[in-house]
């Protein structure tokens, strides 16, 4: 009787294990699925605003000499 009952947790427990390896294997397809479709999350992009700012900075127009506002009035 005893036997029986640990044989039918021993299932349980491989049948549940088995489940969900099985559901996370899905969640893995789909998570891959998702991600070849959407190519722009995996950009690299500047993550600070000093960064952002420098990023702005070097892709101006070439030849154009940027100054602050400042620096262009004084005499």
């Amino acid at each position: 009787m005893q036997r029986s009952r640990d044989e039918t947790r021993h299932r349980t427990r491989e049948q549940l294990a088995g489940r969900v390896l099985l559901l996370l294997f899905g969640f893995g397809v789909l998570t891959f699925l998702v991600a070849i479709d959407r190519a722009e999350w995996f950009a690299i992009r500047p993550a600070t605003g000093t960064s952002i700012a420098l990023s702005h900075a070097s892709a101006a127009e070439p030849g154009r000499q940027q100054t602050s506002p400042e620096v262009a009035r004084k005499p």
